[in-house]
């Protein structure tokens, strides 16, 4: 064997080493970054819930009537896309009635909040008490 030969038989390779555990940990780390891309979808249809409770609390000049019909529009759009409403939302609507006076509306918005919260009857059962006892 000549001497070039001899030395290259002795040189350590350099391909990488593919065991098992390897393949296997790179497999799960793909399979997991797929996984990490994909958002959870909304729990509730907020369209622009935020914004309503803003205009409101700051009092602008926008009626109570003009407010109600954003929300009943808002309303609509989130159960055409099959999503629930947020929590206060029913409610914060049913005040919008109280407020114009319609009181049929203001207890149908508030009992269906509550029906979908139970948590919140406490709080609706004391909003409905104080608009009746006006």
């Amino acid at each position: 064997m000549s001497p070039a030969a001899r030395a290259s038989s002795h040189t350590p390779s350099r391909q990488p080493s593919r065991t098992p555990a390897k393949v296997a940990l790179l497999a799960l780390a793909l399979s997991l970054g797929g996984c990490a891309t994909k958002a959870p979808p909304p729990l509730y249809g907020w369209h622009g819930f935020e914004q309503h409770l803003d205009t409101y609390f700051r009092q602008d000049r926008e009626s109570p009537d003009t407010q109600a019909k954003r929300m009943e529009d808002d309303l609509q759009k989130i159960r055409a896309a099959g999503q629930a409403t947020p929590p206060g939302f029913m409610a914060h609507l049913g005040l919008l009635y109280g407020k114009q006076g319609d009181l049929a509306r203001f207890q149908q918005h508030l009992e269906a909040e509550k029906q979908q919260f139970p948590e919140s009857q406490n709080f609706v059962d004391f909003l409905l008490r104080k608009f009746k006892s006006k």
